[in-house]
């Protein structure tokens, strides 16, 4: 098995504050995926605060926010445990982040140890 990192993202930072019914959506959404033995790590989501992020950059060169140059806001993650990046990607398929006209970016995990 491989682990996959889901990155999930949203054009709108008031979507990382979802409603009752979105965060409902998404609970049954990881439990599905957990009731399959294929959640490796529930993940955690992001503060929408993003005022108080922070980008390091080469240099030494601190910026506000998560990021200056898109809209998007990194919203949270979840790590899947998968034969293969297509059904780490079939399992982001059913991922409700879409009504909100989110995005999700499917990213192997390295196993690599590093000293």
């Amino acid at each position: 098995m491989k682990e996959f990192m889901l990155i999930f993202r949203v054009d709108d930072v008031a979507h990382c504050k979802p409603t009752p019914e979105q965060m409902q959506e998404r609970m049954n959404w990881l439990a599905s995926i957990a009731s399959r033995n294929k959640l490796a790590d529930k993940g955690n989501a992001l503060l929408p605060d993003t005022d108080s992020a922070k980008t390091v950059r080469p240099g030494n060169v601190v910026t506000d926010g998560p990021f200056t140059e898109t809209k998007e806001f990194i919203a949270g993650y979840v790590i899947v445990k998968t034969e293969d990046i297509d059904e780490a990607v079939a399992i982001a398929k059913e991922n409700p982040i879409f009504k909100l006209n989110g995005n999700i970016e499917v990213r192997e995990v390295s196993k690599r140890k590093y000293n």
